[in-house]
């Protein structure tokens, strides 16, 4: 799923300020004389200022917009499943319409063989006069019935010819659909992907244009927990994947493994930025996630953008801690999420390893490492440094390269 919605939502939510500036009046000369029945000017009164936009509605319209970026990238997500098999569908009838065209060859190579030993074999003469000039007859008999049996053969060949015949237009009928199908899936996928872009667009436009003040305001814990709650990072969860019922989307426990690697990427909270880098001294961002996971035993893709592709997908709303949020459209950014909306990540070059809002960034979606591991029944979360918070929390914007 993809939380490309995040940058939407402050799209929105940043209601600009309109100020209207008056427009000075010059003082008249002592010249100047009005004419007769003529109103003195009045100066221009400006209009009232609009309201800033308060952090619920903020919010509200944070959450409308990530509402509309998970359903473009639920509907590219959709697509490219459907896409995906219809691929395989299309490879899987291209080469049963290469066995049928072989086996049609060979069939049809069969069919001339068995007419031209016809040809040669060929005879007039009638079984009983055959008998009759024989100078064996039960010699006769034997061979009628091998005649009689190649002939046979014959007409099952032609049968099978036929049939195999039959089956490769099938098949040609059913690859061009198929192919057809693909094409048309592909236009759907490009289309969605197109959609998804602008709504994720939007939402890194609304996050740049924030002041300080507003940003401050959503991406604190309480505004994290209320969009995360409100579902607009995607579908919450209810008591699944190691949650407590009906606030369990707050409160997730991780497997095992990823107990671990929570508390690895914990530990490295403070060391540096450096690009390529991935321990024991320094990080990039995607170095921090793939070691983590290394150290809780399980290796995963060295760099955000596979680490996007390759390892299955997760709804923001669903997150348990060890999951790996993914931020921008090109996947260039990506942190281990912690629990109660915040992530630990290595930001950019000049920033340290911190801890920072899950909303910080423009979320693209999130994986899960260990989609098959089962939540563990207790769980006490590592203690986070005082100081875990300090500094920027930008992430690789879309058009940076990590």
């Amino acid at each position: 799923m993809s939380g490309r919605m995040l940058r939407a939502v402050c799209t929105a939510a940043l209601a600009a300020v309109t100020t209207v500036t008056a427009v000075p009046v010059p003082a008249a000369s002592a010249g100047t004389f009005l004419r007769a029945g003529a109103a003195p000017a009045l100066p221009a009164v400006p209009e009232p200022e609009a309201p800033a936009a308060t952090v619920p509605e903020m919010l509200t319209r944070l959450g409308a917009l990530y509402r509309e970026a998970e359903a473009a990238a639920t509907a590219y997500t959709a697509a490219e499943s459907r896409l995906t098999a219809q691929r395989a569908e299309t490879a899987r009838l291209g080469r049963e319409l290469t066995a049928a065209r072989d086996a049609l060859t060979a069939g049809r190579d069969a069919a001339g063989r068995l007419a031209r030993e016809q040809y040669r074999g060929h005879s007039d003469l009638s079984m009983s006069l055959r008998l009759l000039l024989a100078r064996d007859p039960q010699a006769a008999l034997d061979q009628g019935h091998l005649l009689r049996r190649a002939a046979a053969d014959r007409l099952a060949s032609l049968d099978r010819l036929a049939a195999r015949t039959q089956r490769a237009e099938h098949l040609a009928g059913a690859a061009r659909a198929a192919l057809d199908a693909e094409r048309a899936l592909a236009a759907e996928q490009q289309r969605a992907r197109e959609t998804a872009d602008e709504r994720l667009a939007a939402v890194e436009e609304a996050l740049s244009a924030l002041t300080p003040e507003q940003l401050d305001g959503i991406t604190s814990p309480e505004s994290q927990a209320r969009l995360a709650g409100s579902g607009a990072l995607g579908a919450p969860s209810h008591g699944t994947d190691g949650t407590d019922g009906a606030n369990g989307a707050l409160a997730p426990r991780p497997t095992a493994e990823g107990e671990r690697a929570v508390r690895y990427a914990v530990e490295q909270i403070g060391k540096p930025y450096e690009w390529g880098a991935r321990g024991p001294d320094a990080y990039d961002c995607s170095g921090l996630t793939s070691e983590a996971w290394s150290s809780a035993g399980r290796a995963i893709p060295r760099t955000s953008q596979e680490q996007w592709r390759e390892l299955p997908r997760v709804p923001v709303g669903q997150l348990r801690p060890g999951d790996l949020v993914v931020y921008f459209a090109g996947a260039t950014h990506v942190g281990l999420y912690l629990g109660d909306g915040r992530v630990v990540h290595a930001p950019r070059p000049g920033a340290a390893v911190k801890v920072s809002p899950l909303a910080a960034n423009p979320v693209l979606g999130a994986v899960r490492p260990d989609p098959g591991g089962a939540p563990l029944a207790e769980y006490t979360p590592p203690e986070i440094p005082e100081a875990a918070t300090d500094g920027p929390d930008a992430g690789y914007s879309s058009t940076e390269a990590p």
